[in-house]
């Protein structure tokens, strides 16, 4: 399936249980409009992540493709430090050459045995997928200073992500408007385990885990889809890819726990 079309079904069947949801918990959402645009907008930045992740998926696997969109905790820091003048942790600036010397090598830079169909794009596009995941990252913490329930900002940044990513499938000529059975099965499984389920499960934990906790439990998820990549789908790395995978995430996971002991838990 093309990435454009799984990305777009992932968003379009995760909105309907979304806005019953919603509506349940519609009395408890006292954001007003302009934080709700915001979280749309936040959306629109969500939609273009799963768009490159996607694609990149396609390119170079999906355990590499993941492990590089977990890049967007550096990225965080550093859009942090240039806009909101938060001063980054010392790991943050130590760590950055190691993630990107990790990088370089799962890119498969003259590595004949390097996986995927194309590395260096695969890269790529990964790293768009940090970068894209950052401006959410950020657009949705502006958009819910209230800490409304989670379903409300959810609701509105998946109909932002659903609108993107249809305005950036219409050009494609992979994009199918109207997938066949058992596509649809697929694409439903996909919406409600991870836009719906696994979302709603992440936003009601981070409020209520210490960030040191938060920080090693997130790591959890390039790790697993590592080791699911190979185990499922016969990714087999070549060993310059494995330790760029090491690298990037000895580098991302010693800047999250940097972090994470600064703040105090909430």
């Amino acid at each position: 399936m093309a990435p454009a079309t799984s990305a777009f079904f992932r968003a379009l069947y995760a909105l309907p249980v979304l806005y019953l949801l919603w509506r349940l918990h519609r009395g408890r959402d006292r954001r007003r409009p302009a934080e709700r645009r915001l979280a749309f907008l936040a959306g629109v930045f969500l939609g273009l992540d799963l768009a490159v992740w996607h694609r990149s998926i396609e390119l170079i696997g999906a355990g590499l493709a993941t492990v590089l969109g977990n890049t967007q905790v550096l990225f965080v820091g550093l859009a942090s430090w240039l806009l909101l003048r938060e001063r980054p942790p010392r790991a943050a600036l130590v760590s950055a050459p190691v993630v990107f010397a990790g990088v370089v090598l799962i890119a498969g830079l003259k590595d004949p045995r390097a996986y995927g169909e194309d590395p260096t794009g695969g890269v790529l596009f990964g790293l768009l997928t940090g970068i894209s995941y950052t401006a959410f990252l950020l657009v949705l913490r502006r958009a819910n200073p209230r800490r409304a329930a989670a379903v409300g900002p959810l609701y509105d940044a998946t109909a932002g992500a659903a609108l993107a990513l249809f305005v950036l499938a219409l050009p494609d000529p992979s994009f199918d408007p109207w997938p066949s059975w058992p596509a649809h099965g697929w694409l439903l499984a996909l919406a409600l385990g991870s836009q719906v389920g696994g979302w709603l499960l992440i936003t009601h934990a981070l409020p209520r885990l210490p960030a040191l906790e938060i920080s090693v439990l997130l790591l959890l998820q390039p790790m697993a889809t590592v080791l699911w990549g190979f185990l499922l789908f016969a990714e087999h790395l070549s060993p310059l890819q494995w330790s760029g995978v090491a690298l990037v995430l000895a580098g991302v996971g010693w800047t999250s726990l940097a972090g994470a002991r600064r703040r105090p838990a909430g």
